[in-house]
């Protein structure tokens, strides 16, 4: 049985994948081998002893201390693209919003109330709320994973000439890709010619603060600037300076702070973007296998720590081990195998950084499981070794 704690609501769609003779979940557990969350914040959390996978229902895991989850072999994923029809049509509302003035022209209308000849006042006032139709503009994308590629492609569809700009774009991406969007050169280049721009990049250390003075400087004047990724990903100072000097005509945010609510220009929405009945179903579902299949059986897909790997089961004996991605290991790992007389049915050992994931299947453990798991720990460089199937 495997315990499951849950550090937010989590869709049952996704719970019900954890079968209830397998998995005890629950939202206060002790010692869980897993954590399904989503917004939960993690970092001031002790991590249990027994912590093997923390599965995040969403994309963005700035709220799990990563590292300190790396240091003790314990697996964290995300759910790509399962929230990206959802966020995408949210960023499809934020272009339309930040072009025809719509919030502001509500706004005002809401002021007619118990007022007389609301019709003429309406057709008087009007003319301030004129803005642009898209049909025709340029709208950037700086990031074409699983949203940004959506994103692209709706716009196409909508008669927008789309550029995009992602240095890391993936084979998968690219086949998605509509033909039609233009491969920018940089992200200068990119913002120097687009009406539109739109951020679809994960906040790391290396993209925190990316649009800054420097890339406002570089963009064309007038655009409208929207960001359904991450607040951290636009220096704040650098966009009041654009703001007032008409650089940045409107700003679409779905991260509102103190300061950036406060500012002219700018629309700040709830954090919405995967907040659809659909999105979360999809998010939950897919954490919650992810979760499964490593416990049961140590497959690992769409980690952020640790590197892919699939191996189908078969019914043997299986350990897994998370170590650090340094040379002799493997040899290291067979040597006590071989000393302990156990047969090697089938290994695979992956890398990802400074991380590593070796997983191996043994004809039997020959009543050894115990007096093995002590033995490999010993390796320096190995942060867990887990029993996955006793056969």
């Amino acid at each position: 049985m495997y315990n499951i704690l849950t550090l937010n609501s989590i869709s049952e769609v996704g719970l019900n994948k954890l079968e209830p003779e397998k998995f005890a979940v629950s939202g206060e557990m002790a010692n869980p081998d897993g954590i399904i969350l989503r917004s939960y914040e993690m970092k001031d959390m002790e991590l249990p002893e027994k912590l093997a996978g923390v599965a995040r229902a969403g994309a963005g895991t700035n709220n799990i201390p990563i590292d300190k989850c790396s240091e003790k072999g314990i697996v964290v994923f995300n759910t790509p693209g399962a929230n990206a029809n959802a966020v995408k049509e949210l960023v499809l509302t934020g272009i339309f919003l930040s072009s025809r003035k719509i919030v502001a022209g509500i706004e005002w209308a809401k002021e007619l109330k118990g007022k007389e000849n609301v019709d003429k006042l309406v057709e008087k006032g009007k003319g301030q709320f004129t803005g642009p139709e898209i049909k025709g503009k340029k709208l950037g994308v700086i990031g074409l994973g699983a949203i940004g590629v959506l994103v692209a492609n709706a716009a196409v569809g909508l008669g927008m000439e789309v550029y995009g700009y992602d240095p890391y774009l993936s084979v998968d991406a690219a086949w998605n890709l509509s033909s039609d969007v233009i491969k920018a050169a940089s992200m200068e280049a990119l913002v120097a010619e687009c009406d539109y721009i739109t951020i679809h990049v994960p906040l790391n250390d290396s993209t925190r603060g990316m649009y800054n003075k420097e890339l406002f400087a570089a963009t064309k004047k007038g655009a409208r600037l929207l960001n359904f990724a991450r607040g951290g990903l636009v220096d704040t100072e650098a966009l009041k300076t654009a703001l007032a000097d008409g650089t940045i005509t409107e700003y679409i945010t779905d991260f509102p702070d103190g300061e950036v609510i406060e500012l002219e220009n700018v629309i700040c929405i709830p954090h919405l973007g995967a907040s659809t009945p659909e999105s979360e179903d999809n998010c939950a579902e897919m954490a919650a296998i992810e979760l499964k299949q490593y416990l049961e059986y140590g497959i690992i897909k769409n980690s952020v720590n640790f590197p892919n790997c699939d191996a189908p089961y078969t019914g043997k004996a299986r350990i897994a081990l998370l170590h650090k991605n340094v040379s002799g290991m493997v040899g290291a790992i067979t040597n006590i195998l071989s000393a302990d007389a156990l047969n090697i049915d089938n290994m695979v050992n992956k890398s990802k950084g400074a991380w590593a994931y070796t997983l191996i299947d043994l004809d039997t453990f020959g009543g050894k499981a115990d007096k093995l798991v002590e033995e490999l720990g010993k390796i320096e460089g190995i942060c867990r070794v887990r029993i996955v199937q006793e056969a």
